[in-house]
C-alpha cells in the first residue's frame, strides 16, 4: 500500500467518520498542533534517555504522548461522531499531582523563567510553547465545533506541567535556571 493517497491534493482532508474538510479547518489546525507537540515531546524523551535520566521521567512522557493521541483523535472527530472515548478526568488529576510533586523540590521564584542554559530543559520549553499554541487552536475549534472539555483542560494543565518539568530538570540536572531580571 502506498503512503500517498492523493486525496488531499486539492486542499481537503478527512476527519474521523469520513467528513471531508479544508486543511485549514479549525479542527485540523488543532490536531496538527497536538501532533507537533507529540513530536517535540518524543524528542525530549529521547534527549532524556540519552542523558541517562531516570525511568520515571520516561514513563511520565510516554503516558503524556499516549494521551495526546487521544486528544488529537478527539479533535479529529467529525460532528456527531463518537468513535473515541472522552479523555478520562483522572489524566488531568495525575498531571496536577505530578506538578505538585515537582514543585515541592523547586526553589521559589518571583521572576519569569528565561528558556536556555540546558538543552533538555530548553526542549521542554519549546514543547511548552507548542502546547500553548495547541491549546489556543483547540479552544478556537471548540468555539465552532463540539470538542471534549477534558481534552481542553488537559492541554491547559499540560502546559503548566511542562513549565514545572523544565524547572524540575534544572534542579535534577544541577543546572542554574535563568531568570528574567529587567
Amino acid at each position: 500500500m502506498a503512503i500517498y493517497t492523493k486525496t488531499g491534493d486539492g486542499g481537503k482532508t478527512s476527519l474521523i467518520g469520513g467528513a471531508r474538510v479544508d486543511k485549514f479547518d479549525a479542527r485540523v489546525e488543532a490536531y496538527g498542533a497536538v501532533d507537533e507537540l507529540q513530536a517535540h515531546l518524543a524528542l525530549l524523551a529521547d534527549m532524556l534517555s540519552e542523558r541517562g535520566c531516570d525511568a520515571e521521567m520516561q514513563e511520565w512522557l510516554s503516558a503524556i504522548i499516549n494521551e495526546l493521541m487521544t486528544v488529537e483523535s478527539l479533535l479529529a472527530q467529525g460532528e456527531g461522531i463518537k468513535y473515541i472515548q472522552p479523555l478520562a478526568e483522572d489524566k488531568v488529576a495525575r498531571l496536577e499531582a505530578q506538578i505538585d510533586r515537582m514543585t515541592e523540590r523547586l526553589p521559589r521564584i518571583n521572576k519569569f523563567t528565561v528558556p536556555g542554559g540546558c538543552l533538555v530543559a530548553s526542549q521542554c520549553h519549546v514543547a511548552r510553547t507548542v502546547c500553548r499554541r495547541a491549546e489556543r487552536c483547540a479552544v478556537y475549534a471548540a468555539s465552532q465545533y463540539e470538542v471534549d472539555e477534558t481534552a481542553l483542560v488537559y492541554l491547559n494543565r499540560l502546559s503548566d506541567w511542562l513549565y514545572s518539568f523544565a524547572r524540575y530538570l534544572f534542579v535534577t540536572l544541577g543546572v542554574d535556571e535563568k531568570l528574567w531580571i529587567p
